[in-house]
């Protein structure tokens, strides 16, 4: 007995409290739970009482002794129901202020569509005259030398314009997509025809067709390449100096940046600080993703990450509006960044992470905060925080303990579940530009997607139908069962897709068939509407599991690594349009073989829905895949997890009988102390 004291002591249990095991699914027995639930855990939304994390062995050469109070470790369950959860008002003020930039980071994730949409240009001062149809202009008429940025709508004339030119003129040139058309860019001057609201844009500003086409894609891919950087770059400082301050200087230094965009004098300049533009934003996104995570409790986290996602959409839906207004890209651009002025008054507003500062165990700055959240809320420090303060005074002096992402590479299943969701999210990414081109590429005729708003507004219908789905699914299903059943419905449409088409389009060359080219057109559109509402969720939703189950010491840097990886799977737009859609079908291919692996590796995922986040390293490993099946009670499976393995002895009769065996039990017998 006294040598189980001391094992119970070192596990850092006050008396009469057993160290308790780990579970495969991230729960505890429910004797610990009651446990839990006596130094603060509140029930969950079942009446399930939400569980402290388990505490893990101290690793070699560390004392388990020096480890803090399991009260302070248990955030979900001691902490925030002690600072009232959602209920106090400040903490639903501090996600309200999560919400608004979502509209600030809409407009600028979506203003590549109209500062760098590709327009139709013809030759100025030629064929003024007008020919026999009546039309000035139009025999000089011609479309971009590259095919347009997806989603591509078919060629847009120029009002007034038609098929013939004066009597003089040569026939029209070939569509957009035919290679010869660099045959009609010998011109020093041209007119544009933008469809996107605007009166002029970057393409038109510095002439940006024909040879000098491949420059408009160079400059998407800067804000996208300048957003993977920040992720990976700003997730790791976020994980070590904290969230408030990497958020306010992105904020800082992306109005620098976004302004100077505006003032640009050539496409390079452009380019350039496009690229630091993505980098912040990077930035704000990731630490405002994280911080709306890390203030709400278990069952609140999804809808309210959620509403987060359709203030951004309506930052989508009101960006031709807005474009409509500002008639020039300068304007529009300044119009987007200025916006996040308002992002300085967060600077004495919005505080650091309290979740992150227990976690890495800065318990000074920590109690101040506690006593600023009690301030706000007007509570009574000395009677609603009680159980929580005397813990935190015990634990000041203790060394901060921070950590890097670098460490998740000594783990055995985080690291799994972090890669899964990097593939995840870069094939659901990366395959619903495949689907978009599919749709509106210029190989389907269809008149309602023959025009620019028409393409805009179609996608944003799909993503916003998609984050509504997703409500539902993931509401049943939970986080694993709606990204598989997600996953299943995109590899669906891609195998469909590449297969029944191809049976269709050899079947319409026989004219006995009943097959023609509109069926098949039919069926491609009704495919790929069915992938990009799938793939939207896959991405989406991976983001969301990430964030989950990486541990806050690391959550920044985990879902920089998975957000970098869906923005690998965004640039494969740029790369092929750049490549003139040479390589589009391989695209494709590949992204449909990745949704059949991902289905088997979501399997290996665990389930987070209404679990306490993690909040170390060992809580993250703590989190393993549940069994599809459990076995019945005293029947041995194959393969043991490290809480059934101390069940697992001779003495097969007690373990029938439900009898728990000692902690230092073996399969041999007991182990030597």
């Amino acid at each position: 007995m006294a040598i189980w004291g001391r094992r119970r002591d070192a596990a850092g249990g006050g008396p009469g409290r057993q160290a308790p095991p780990a579970e495969e699914n991230g729960s505890l027995p429910p004797g610990d739970a009651a446990a839990s639930a006596a130094l603060g855990g509140r029930a969950g939304p079942a009446g399930d009482l939400q569980p402290l994390p388990a505490p893990h062995p101290a690793p070699p050469g560390c004392s388990a002794a020096a480890a803090p109070s399991l009260l302070l470790l248990d955030y979900d369950g001691s902490v925030l129901p002690f600072l009232g959860g959602l209920g106090g008002g400040y903490q639903r003020t501090l996600v309200l202020l999560t919400w608004i930039p979502a509209l600030f980071i809409g407009f600028s994730q979506f203003s590549d569509s109209f500062l760098l949409d590709q327009p139709n240009f013809w030759c100025r001062g030629a064929g003024k005259g007008a020919g026999p149809a009546g039309v000035p202009g139009a025999a000089n008429w011609t479309g971009p030398a590259a095919s347009p940025p997806a989603p591509a709508p078919a060629p847009w004339a120029p009002p007034g314009n038609a098929s013939r030119g004066g009597a003089d003129a040569p026939p029209l040139p070939s569509p957009p997509d035919r290679p010869d058309n660099a045959s009609h860019c010998d011109c020093h001057a041209w007119d544009y025809g933008i469809r996107t609201g605007l009166v002029q844009n970057v393409v038109s500003k510095w002439d940006l067709v024909c040879d000098n086409a491949w420059k408009v894609h160079i400059a998407k891919f800067s804000l996208l390449v300048g957003l993977i950087f920040g992720y990976l770059i700003t997730g790791c400082i976020a994980d070590w100096v904290g969230r408030r301050p990497v958020l306010l200087f992105s904020i800082i230094f992306i109005l620098i940046f976004g302004l100077t965009v505006a003032l640009s004098v050539n496409v390079t300049m452009f380019s350039t600080l496009r690229f630091f533009e993505g980098f912040c934003l990077a930035g704000i996104i990731l630490t405002l993703y994280a911080l709306r995570i890390e203030l709400c409790p278990p069952g609140k986290r999804f809808m309210i990450t959620m509403v987060a996602s359709f203030v951004a959409m309506a930052g989508q839906f009101l960006m031709p509006g807005l474009a409509a207004l500002c008639r020039d890209w300068q304007v529009l651009q300044a119009l987007i960044i200025c916006p996040f002025l308002l992002m300085l008054l967060y600077w004495s507003i919005f505080p650091e992470s309290l979740r992150w500062l227990m976690a890495t165990q800065q318990f000074e700055s920590a109690k101040k905060l506690i006593l600023h959240f009690t301030q706000k809320n007007c509570m009574n420090p000395e009677s609603d925080i009680k159980g929580v303060m005397p813990e935190l005074e015990k634990e000041l002096s203790r060394r901060p303990k921070k950590v890097c992402i670098v460490k998740v590479v000594g783990t055995r299943n985080l690291w799994k579940n972090i890669v899964v969701l990097c593939v995840n999210s870069l094939t659901g990414y990366g395959i619903h530009h495949c689907f978009a081109r599919s749709m509106m590429g210029h190989e389907v005729k269809v008149p309602l997607l023959e025009n620019f708003y028409a393409d805009y507004y179609t996608v944003a219908s799909i993503a916003l139908a998609s984050c509504l789905a997703m409500c539902v699914v993931v509401r049943f299903l939970g986080r694993r069962g709606g990204l598989l059943l997600f996953m299943i419905l995109t590899a669906l449409a891609s195998l469909l897709q590449l297969g029944l088409l191809n049976l269709i389009g050899k079947y319409s060359q026989h004219p006995d068939s009943g097959m023609s080219d509109s069926v098949k057109d039919k069926f491609s559109i009704a495919f790929s509407i069915v992938g990009m509402f799938a793939s939207h969720a896959v991405g989406s939703l991976s983001v969301f599991f990430c964030a989950e189950i990486t541990p806050t010491v690391i959550r920044c840097g985990g879902l920089g690594l998975v957000l970098a990886s869906a923005g690998f799977g965004m640039l494969t737009a740029p790369i092929i349009d750049l490549h003139n859609q040479k390589g589009y079908f391989l695209h494709h291919i590949i992204f449909a073989c990745c949704t059949l692996i991902c289905i088997i590796c979501i399997l290996l995922l665990p389930e987070s829905r209404n679990q306490n986040l993690p909040e170390n390293i060992s809580n993250g490993e703590h989190y393993t895949r549940q069994p599809l099946l459990s076995h019945r009670k005293g029947e041995q499976p194959l393969l043991l997890t490290n809480a059934e393995l101390k069940d697992y002895s001779g003495l097969h009769d007690a373990a029938t009988a439900g009898d728990g065996l000692p902690e230092n039990a073996t399969a041999n017998g007991m182990k030597s102390m």
